[in-house]
């Protein structure tokens, strides 16, 4: 990767963007399309589709004909793993066309979406092509007059509704076990960043996967995500978003087939530095880039800093150092570790918190306003608030910006009565020396990922998800087959 080919690439043409339905590229039901923008400079890049109930409506019927008769679900597990090894690697071969396709459509820093986006989903999808032929069924103890056998069947149809922040590695995250269970899946990316999982599932049908298995809506989630929530054809829907939404889709499981819904709905995590860190210095960097990667629009960032009072002057002099460091701007410019908000929507919305704050008492260390306004696009300027209380709307509702919310403790009991004062449980980190109080800390703080003296890096081969608010179900690791398999139970007298 180098910005020569970056460059070539960030101005390639990009056609009007259809819904993919078994397997063919069409127009919304009325014609209705939707401007795409970028958040780089605030150009035109396209159109896409502007899905109606309809067009949802056709592609839950061409995903549940796909499965019914047996296309994909049927196959044999070794026909199921080549097909899905293959995608694997078309995605690598176009990983920097759709990294920058991704960046021009949602803002985030090449650097970190080339191996977080296209490497990222790529290795999901292999992962569980992988793991797909190692997943068996079970005998069960009985008495030796009955054989009870626990078969894994598919779910049925799946419904994916996937974020703006990072749709490739979070819509991997999703396919992947649905699609080598044997599932069929109808996908609803985000309206700010549809561009580039339109693409992957292009790759994918080119990878041989059979038409209907793998189909895309793209639109407005009040429209077409209300109408997978409230089909009755749906058999389990997976969401990563905001609580509200998924709220919707729970009242709309209820109304409809009550589906199983899956959340993975954001955070407050704390990030907890005690006087004892092995390396402040290390600390305040993986403190600063935990919270400001991708402006801070990461759903386990470590957008609370809980410092324990003997150091606190100092370690957000540090922390404010290296955010003051970050070179922020075009996020397809290598030289650039931040590059944009997402939308204008949410750059309004990340300041309107810099007010209450402001309001409420806390004082801007650094950051905090809108920048590089002469472009057209959407950036500010990394910001870090200290005198948060844990009462304050900062350490409570989840920005999904570049805010850092910092609060002193004086001790262990109270660092952790602060960590778990919210209602989200997602992610959080302990940096310290001491091995015991490092267990301690990772038992006591309710949260569905700790880190020890780092903060991000987990890999695919562990889970993802949190608790409270901040969800249920897991994505990542084995344990997110659960979520796209029925057992059923045989019991044979003999």
């Amino acid at each position: 990767m180098d910005q020569t080919q970056i460059n070539a690439l960030r101005e390639t043409a990009i056609v009007p963007q259809g819904h993919l339905i078994d397997g063919h590229t069409v127009a919304a039901s009325d014609g209705g399309t939707m401007d795409v923008s970028s958040p780089i400079d605030g150009r035109l890049l396209t159109t896409m589709a502007r899905g109606t109930v309809q067009d949802m409506t056709h592609a839950i019927a061409a995903a549940r004909a796909a499965f019914d008769d047996g296309r994909w679900a049927a196959q044999p597990p070794a026909a199921r793993k080549k097909v899905l090894l293959k995608w694997a690697d078309l995605i690598e071969a176009h990983a920097l066309e759709l990294a920058v396709l991704g960046v021009r459509d949602n803002g985030t820093e090449i650097g970190m979406a080339f191996k977080a986006e296209p490497l990222s989903a790529a290795g999901s999808i292999r992962y569980y092509a992988e793991a797909l032929d190692k997943v068996y069924g079970e005998i069960a103890p009985t008495g030796s007059d009955v054989l009870a056998l626990i078969h894994r069947e598919p779910v049925g149809v799946i419904g994916a509704i996937i974020p703006w922040n990072f749709p490739l590695m979070i819509g991997a995250w999703k396919l992947g076990p649905a699609l080598a269970m044997g599932n069929s899946v109808v996908v609803k990316p985000a309206e700010t960043a549809s561009l580039s999982l339109i693409r992957l599932v292009e790759l994918a049908h080119e990878a041989g996967l059979p038409p209907g298995v793998l189909n895309v809506v793209t639109g407005q989630g009040a429209v077409v995500g209300k109408a997978m929530g409230l089909s009755m054809d749906v058999d389990a829907l997976v969401f990563t978003g905001s609580g509200a939404t998924g709220r919707r889709l729970l009242d709309y499981a209820a109304r409809s087939n009550l589906k199983r819904i899956y959340l993975e709905l954001g955070g407050k995590s704390p990030n907890i530095v005690f006087a004892d860190a092995p390396d402040l210095d290390e600390a305040a960097k993986v403190t600063a880039m935990g919270i400001f990667r991708n402006s801070g629009q990461v759903c386990v960032a470590g957008s609370r800093l809980l410092v324990d009072a003997a150091i606190h002057d100092d370690f957000v002099a540090k922390v404010a150092a290296v955010t003051r460091s970050l070179r922020i701007g075009d996020p397809l410019d290598l030289t650039n570790h931040i590059g944009a908000v997402n939308s204008e929507a949410q750059l309004a919305q990340n300041l309107r918190f810099m007010q209450t704050a402001r309001a409420e008492g806390g004082t801007i260390v650094t950051g905090g306003d809108q920048i590089l306004t002469e472009t057209g696009g959407y950036y500010m300027d990394p910001v870090i608030v200290t005198g948060v209380t844990p009462q304050a709307t900062l350490s409570q509702r989840e920005v999904f910006g570049p805010v850092l919310a910092v609060t002193p403790f004086s001790d262990e009991a109270e660092a952790i009565r602060i960590a778990n004062a919210t209602d989200y449980g997602l992610a959080g980190a302990v940096w310290t020396s001491n091995l015991s109080r490092a267990h301690r800390m990772v038992r006591a703080v309710r949260t569905g990922v700790m880190h020890v003296n780092t903060y991000g890096g987990a890999d695919g081969t562990v889970p993802l998800g949190g608790v409270g608010q901040s969800g249920n179900g897991h994505d990542k690791s084995l344990h997110a087959l659960d979520k796209y398999i029925d057992l059923k139970t045989a019991w044979i007298k003999l």
